[in-house]
């Protein structure tokens, strides 16, 4: 028996959204390459067209909201937060990008709310919180669609927007499920929300249940950790003690002043019984610089900590240039090879 159509007119049940965040970049241009490289190459190559696909299938889930429906502003003193939280923190650096995004060209995406299910005159996000914080911070209304959803059809819409902007880490998708199931909500429903299968939802929740929530909040969203090293990770929780060890390291300052992603490794190396790499010592502080073009059509922020270099282009042509960059790497680092062969015989 085919299964019923969750939110008619929003979701298409056909599909399986597994996105980017697009709520900086809606308006910034498109360009899909094709690459003949293989190897690292073809996998960055792989990993460019994926995103740009989950950023249409994010704008697919807010055309379809939108469609039919009537997008009103909304004073944001009236919105309250989703009863469920997905998200385990949100940088000051991601939230500038937005507000200035929107500050600037408006607010291209509506939110999606219900009316409050217990307070009337009153209404609960269900996808676009960081929107309607931008807009209060700003002062302005949020613009966005109201639907009328029950509780099941709001954690589907809410996880099935997240899914397809793929902003959350493993883990705060992870945390998300299983405070899903605490409230009762069934397999099926999870699964949707998630847009996972059985087997996924089920390792998802085996971390839950075995690596304590202080752990897992201490650590954060570690968005570079991927679902195999934390299942291996809880698997450590089953030897004794480990749980009350775990949450006596957490507090150590050293834990406490990494990042994320380097507080997973430190844990994973403590409870291995190895020497732990500190923050200090793992990664050096980077180096910060701006560059952008005198029209201003691509701004660029740079990074390197010695170990890694990334630049983040933005403004309408970002997308494009940073193709273009892709598209080119073998012919830019033949160029930085001949240069540094000039400039080593110019010095001898």
């Amino acid at each position: 028996m085919a299964r019923k159509n969750i939110l008619s007119g929003l979701m298409d049940d056909s599909k399986k959204f597994t996105a980017v965040n697009s709520e900086t970049d809606s308006g910034a241009e498109k360009q899909q390459i094709a690459f003949k490289g293989i190897g690292a190459l073809g996998a960055v190559t792989r990993s460019i067209d994926a995103l740009a696909a989950r950023a249409d299938a994010a704008r697919d889930i807010e055309e379809k909201l939108a469609h039919g429906e009537t997008v009103i502003d909304l004073d944001t003193a009236l919105i309250e937060d989703s009863f469920v939280s997905d998200r385990l923190i949100q940088t000051d650096e991601q939230f500038q990008e937005l507000l200035e995004a929107i500050r600037s060209r408006g607010q291209d995406s509506p939110i999606l709310v219900r009316p409050h299910p217990q307070k009337d005159g009153k209404y609960q996000i269900a996808f676009g919180h960081r929107r309607a914080r931008v807009a209060k911070e700003l002062g302005r209304p949020v613009r966005a669609v109201v639907k009328k959803l029950d509780d099941r059809d709001h954690v589907i819409a809410q996880g099935q927007e997240n899914s397809a902007r793929a902003d959350l880490s493993f883990i705060e998708r992870t945390m998300f499920a299983d405070k899903l199931d605490t409230l009762g909500f069934d397999r099926e429903t999870i699964m949707s929300a998630l847009s996972a299968d059985k087997t996924t939802v089920s390792k998802m929740l085996s971390v839950t249940r075995r690596i304590p929530a202080e752990v897992l909040s201490a650590i954060g969203a570690a968005r570079a950790t991927g679902r195999d090293r934390w299942h291996d990770l809880s698997v450590k929780f089953e030897e004794e003690n480990a749980a009350e060890r775990a949450m006596l390291f957490v507090e150590t300052a050293d834990f406490v002043a990494a990042e994320p992603d380097t507080r997973f490794d430190m844990l994973v190396q403590f409870l291995n019984g190895k020497p732990v790499s500190t923050a200090q010592n793992q990664t050096q502080p980077a180096s910060i610089s701006q560059w952008q073009r005198r029209d201003g059509s691509v701004k660029a922020k740079i990074k390197d900590n010695g170990k890694q270099f990334t630049i983040a282009l933005k403004a309408a042509k970002g997308s494009a240039f940073g193709a273009y960059i892709a598209d080119n790497l073998d012919r830019l680092y033949e160029a930085f090879e001949k240069d540094m062969i000039s400039s080593k015989n110019g010095d001898q």
